[in-house]
């Protein structure tokens, strides 16, 4: 069995050597001579191989630990320049987001020719498995173009409230992949951009303004009049209550065993909720005041005698 010397003066030549003292390595020893020839070459193939690469390895590893920092370092820098001061937070995130990646993208190239590897070997590597990556990664891509789709088009904004299917909640982030919505009961939901993208999507923080409609009922026994005055008078004394557009209450339908009555108060966005439950407390008060008597389901027995 040879034993390897470092005799060559050509990376290229050591790297031919150290594949051949691989190849060697191969052949496991059958006696005791045998072994100590085998032993030694391995420490020399070590050797070789750690003067050869280690230097490059090494190199490599410190140039992927420092550049991710400074790649972190970098992106929070853009983050809070100035210049995106100017632009809303869903942008930025996004931005920031898609900077961060690109620049991680370098650092590894950077680091792979480091290692020795020939940029044009790496571009041919590239783009024959482009195709495939593209087709493995047809999720990831269609994501990607549903968050530009979202930063272009604007369909919501972080911080707006939006309803999508069974989704509701209070847009928390916008990122490459996904948006982030947070429930009213504190649950953060992930949803891919493709998805809510293409979805049918309700943004209830789009306007400043918003509606609250309810309905009431009453007894056939009540006056109309009476009941339409008491449910205004409830709302125009509601402090979140606009007078512009005027609060609206009329007669709208008539049920089994109760007339019903629709009510329409505008408010600001903000407001609705609070105004939606205090208006259905507000009422039952001032129906209990004017004496206005909400129906219930009866069920009348007789018995035969």
């Amino acid at each position: 069995m040879r034993t390897l010397t470092i005799e060559q003066t050509t990376v290229s030549e050591i790297a031919q050597d150290i594949e051949e003292g691989i190849s060697e390595l191969t052949n496991l020893p059958t006696s005791l001579d045998q072994t100590d020839d085998y032993i030694k070459n391995l420490v020399n193939l070590l050797q070789e191989f750690a003067v050869t690469y280690g230097g490059k390895l090494i190199g490599a590893l410190l140039l992927l630990i420092i550049g991710f920092k400074l790649t972190s370092l970098i992106t929070k820098k853009i983050a809070a320049a100035k210049a995106l001061n100017k632009i809303d937070a869903s942008t930025r995130g996004f931005i920031q987001s898609v900077i961060n990646v690109l620049l991680k993208c370098l650092v590894g190239i950077t680091a792979l020719a480091v290692l020795g590897v020939p940029m044009t070997s790496m571009i041919a590597v590239i783009g024959s498995c482009g195709l495939a990556v593209g087709l493995a990664l047809q999720g990831s891509l269609s994501n990607i173009a549903g968050g530009f789709i979202i930063l272009v088009f604007k369909p919501f904004s972080v911080g707006d409230y939006i309803t999508s299917g069974e989704i509701s909640g209070t847009v928390e982030d916008i990122g490459i992949f996904h948006t982030k919505v947070l429930t009213n009961d504190n649950r953060r939901i992930i949803v891919p951009n493709s998805t809510i993208s293409n979805a049918t999507l309700t943004n209830v923080s789009a306007l400043s303004l918003r509606r609250v409609d309810l309905t009431f009922t009453a007894s056939y026994n009540t006056d109309i009049s009476l009941v339409e005055k008491t449910l205004l008078s409830a709302c125009e004394n509601h402090s979140m209550a606009l007078s512009d557009p005027a609060p609206f209450a009329r007669l709208s339908a008539h049920k089994d065993s109760a007339l019903e009555y629709t009510v329409r108060v505008w408010c600001k966005a903000d407001d609705y909720w609070t105004l939606y439950f205090d208006l259905i407390r507000d009422v039952k008060y001032a129906f209990d005041k004017a004496g206005v008597e909400i129906p219930y389901p009866q069920v009348n027995v007789h018995t035969a005698k």
